[in-house]
């Protein structure tokens, strides 16, 4: 990653499309071929895994780590493919272009792979789909199972099961598999689908010279397949349910801290199967991008832990986690490992050591550099070094605009103009801090699209501790224009990143 480059953050869901949300179709491509128009040579995504409406259809609280999400498949490509006819989407509801509507799109999309799948089911070419469970063995079959399971016992959460199915007796597992066969068959068929969308996306990319950059959560959510098929890696007590989970503990943010709920990792276990389940999920994730950001890499060295039952973070502890033998064994396996850390929050002088001693790129955030008035401020500009990702913004921030305008002090807004050395305005703060950013030394630029069009609070993907609203944002098709590309590209051979 030492060539200079420049990407945009846009996750499928907000891509433009006539299905009420953004999926693996037509807009998909639209938007790759402006990235190749301006000059971008990297796309970067979030979680692609299934999303739950009880966990707000966060991408980052999925009932599987290595599962793709069915609301993204295209139903045009459906179409081309033969399991849909035009009849079938002659009657699409009225979504909104610039929001997703959750429930709606479920409601809609949920039909059409029913209906796709009975097209497979009585003249489907089985043999690619045969061939792509076969190699997806590892983790198909428990992710299929768990989610007719889920289905069969009314949404209960794993652990509440009987106990022959929560515990995984064979005879109960083969028993479920013959009384749900036909369930299994369908998910296995979705999985199929999206798969087989997603590379050829990926692929289309890959051809234009654009690198696709997954993001993976460390931790995996505890109502999910992975919990469930690979108890033994998790600190659970003998019903299952967690004895600690995972959080950051209070900070200037906020005084309990954040208790996150997912179940943390038994690192013993994990290191005494030779991270087994990790190289798994490691080689399904590089089959899927060509670069990783590891979000909350801090856990993978040390890790705040909290007693399950705990109403807040407080009364947690650092534990250790053995990082060394763990990126030993990763680098062992995957030679390039190509890593983007994410570095932000907690950061102590371990965490350093390991991402120093493996060179792993490490990221800066614009928006929270003019918030003190010290030259020295990590994430201001003129402090960076070639190794680092910096991003105007995540999809856990304000907008540019949103930030200028509702978080801003006064004192901040100042202290950005004395930076470029002109006022900034409401109008224009996306456009200087996206200049900042490519003139920078470090070897990435990241810019969510929120950013690239100037939009403000509106726009936001996520409001962290905040109730509803989240992950909604769409674009709208005409805001990609061919003068936005030639602005970018421009810009981008000003600053060397074409």
């Amino acid at each position: 990653m030492s060539r200079r480059k420049s990407g945009i953050l846009m996750h499928i869901t907000s891509l433009a499309s006539p299905f009420g949300i953004g999926d693996l179709g037509p807009g998909a491509y639209r938007f790759a071929d402006f990235l190749a128009a301006s000059g971008q040579r990297l796309w970067q995504v979030l979680p692609l895994s299934p999303t739950d409406p009880i966990e707000g259809n966060s991408p980052y609280s999925s009932p599987s780590a290595f599962a793709g999400n069915p609301l993204l498949i295209s139903p045009e490509h459906l179409i081309h493919d033969g399991f849909l006819s035009e009849a079938d989407l002659d009657s699409v509801p009225p979504f909104p272009t610039d929001r997703v509507d959750y429930p709606a799109v479920i409601a809609y999309k949920s039909k059409l792979v029913d209906i796709a799948f009975e097209r497979f089911s009585q003249a489907g070419d089985r043999q690619e789909f045969e061939g792509f469970c076969f190699k997806n063995s590892h983790w198909l079959e428990d992710f299929v199972l768990f989610t007719a399971l889920k289905a069969h016992f009314s949404g209960q959460v794993w652990s509440d099961w009987q106990a022959e199915t929560r515990d995984r007796s064979p005879a109960t597992l083969a028993s479920m598999r013959s009384q749900l066969a036909r369930e299994l068959e369908q998910h296995r068929f979705t999985q199929f689908l999206f798969f087989r969308q997603w590379h050829a996306l990926k692929a289309y990319c890959n051809e234009r010279g654009i690198e696709i950059i997954g993001d993976i959560p460390i931790y995996v959510s505890y109502d999910s397949a992975d919990v469930w098929a690979d108890a033994r890696i998790f600190k659970l007590e003998d019903n299952k349910k967690p004895t600690h989970v995972a959080g950051v503990p209070p900070d200037y943010f906020s005084s309990t801290g954040q208790l996150w709920g997912s179940p943390v990792y038994d690192w013993e276990v994990c290191k005494e199967s030779g991270f087994k389940w990790w190289l798994r999920r490691m080689d399904h994730v590089l089959s899927l991008y060509d670069i990783v950001r590891i979000d909350h890499l801090r856990g993978l060295v040390a890790y705040w832990e909290v007693p399950a039952g705990h109403k807040t973070a407080v009364h947690g502890a650092w534990i250790e986690a053995p990082a060394r033998d763990f990126f030993d064994a990763m680098l062992k396996h995957f030679p390039d490992f190509p890593i983007i850390a994410e570095d932000l929050g907690h950061i102590t002088p371990d965490v350093r050591e390991i991402m120093d001693h493996y060179g792993f790129p490490g990221m800066k955030v614009l928006l929270f550099a003019f918030g003190t008035d010290e030259p020295d401020h990590p994430y201001l500009p003129h402090n960076y070094q070639p190794n680092f990702a910096v991003y105007t913004g995540t999809h856990d921030n304000n907008t540019a605009r949103g930030w200028f305008e509702n978080v801003a002090a006064p004192a901040d807004r100042k202290r950005l103009s004395r930076y470029v050395g002109r006022e900034v305005t409401a109008e224009s703060v996306h456009w200087e801090l996206l200049r900042l950013a490519m003139a920078s030394v470090a070897h990435t630029t990241i810019t969510p699209m929120q950013d690239i069009l100037g939009l403000g609070d509106e726009a936001r993907m996520n409001r962290p501790g905040e109730l509803g609203g989240h992950w909604e944002w769409r674009l709208v098709a005409e805001q990609l224009t061919p003068e936005l590309a030639t602005a970018l590209r421009d810009l981008l051979q000003t600053y060397g990143r074409i």
